[in-house]
């Protein structure tokens, strides 16, 4: 019985001595870290900002600007802004305002353009930036300097409003830099709506004309059956979006606001022989999401076939090999 005594005494010291710890070393880092859009009138969640790491989006974020490591993003669901820094740590929260004013004070200065183009990685429909990150160190090594793994929130957002986000970020560059892009799936479209934007709208940025060459991975260029097949469910639409839904059901709406990119570009479609295995939502030839057909898209330089399935296009040595020469033959 002592010795069982003893066991709890000890148990709840040690309690004790943890949460004071860790309540000493939350108050330091409570304390310490920076906020942004402080007054009298705000609460203490904006007041302050515990600099804590994050996913770096995942669904829910959209890229603002991206400057020297920094990003601005904003919330699909609450419409409030942060600032991350290279390694994804939450270094300020609150307005738009707060947040680009914090961005000018981390970084205010515009990186000077690189002596090869930016390239900028679209990821696809559910996935993040980070799905472009093994791609993007094949850049790298390749002597690319500059690599912006653009986020945005593919699962929340419209393929207009993630274009007109990856407008600003493109703007916000040095007005002397050029652009290649490499998009996986959905990420093509968000990129030819874009395109077709500045074409009606006006560049006054002057964007189309300093983008070298493109890259497509498993375009679904003439829309997806697969997203037109589950859209009438309903449940796909929650899950997927309304970028999904746009893709499939209203693939007609949004196909006249598309443009082919007016500089060079390739096709890497997925064709994938899985002998008598298919996906039945998908016609013909496939990378079991996007179809042969579907990935067509007149004026590309070229078609190229690979036997990759559609979730591993931008992960392939020999698709991230093939994409770079490409790149620098332009």
């Amino acid at each position: 019985m002592q010795d069982i005594c003893n066991m709890l005494r000890t148990s709840i010291r040690r309690f004790f001595r943890f949460s004071l710890g860790m309540t000493a070393l939350g108050i330091c880092a409570f304390t310490s870290c920076r906020a942004i859009g402080q007054n009298e009138s705000e609460t203490v969640a904006r007041k302050f900002n515990v600099a804590l790491p994050t996913a770096g989006g995942a669904q829910l974020w959209t890229d603002l600007e991206v400057r020297g490591g920094y990003r601005v993003q904003r919330n699909a669901l609450t419409g409030h802004c942060r600032i991350l820094d290279s390694n994804n740590v939450r270094r300020g929260w609150g307005s738009e305002t707060d947040s680009l004013e914090l961005l000018d004070e981390l970084c205010p200065e515009i990186p000077e353009p690189p002596a090869k183009p930016i390239v900028i990685l679209m990821h696809g429909l559910m996935r993040t930036d980070g799905s472009m990150k093994s791609l993007e160190n094949a850049l790298r090594a390749d002597g690319y300097e500059q690599v912006i793994r653009f986020g945005y929130a593919s699962t929340r957002s419209s393929l207009s409003a993630s274009a007109a986000s990856l407008n600003r970020v493109l703007a916000g560059q040095h007005p002397d830099a050029e652009f290649c892009i490499v998009g996986h799936s959905m990420g093509n479209i968000v990129t030819r709506h874009l395109i077709g934007d500045l074409q009606r709208d006006g560049d006054p940025n002057g964007i189309l004309p300093r983008c070298r060459a493109m890259v497509m991975l498993g375009p679904p260029n003439q829309g997806a059956a697969i997203a037109r097949r589950l859209g009438p469910t309903g449940v796909f639409g929650w899950v997927a979006g309304p970028g999904a839904m746009e893709l499939g059901p209203r693939w007609a709406d949004v196909q006249a606001n598309l443009a082919t990119p007016p500089f060079p570009f390739a096709i890497v479609a997925g064709k994938f022989d899985s002998g008598p295995l298919r996906n039945p939502l998908v016609d013909g030839e496939s990378d079991f999401v996007v179809s042969l057909e579907e990935a067509q898209l007149e004026g590309a330089e070229i078609v190229h076939h690979v036997p990759v399935l559609h979730s591993f296009l931008m992960n392939d040595e020999e698709v991230q090999q093939w994409t770079i020469d490409y790149l620098d033959e332009h």
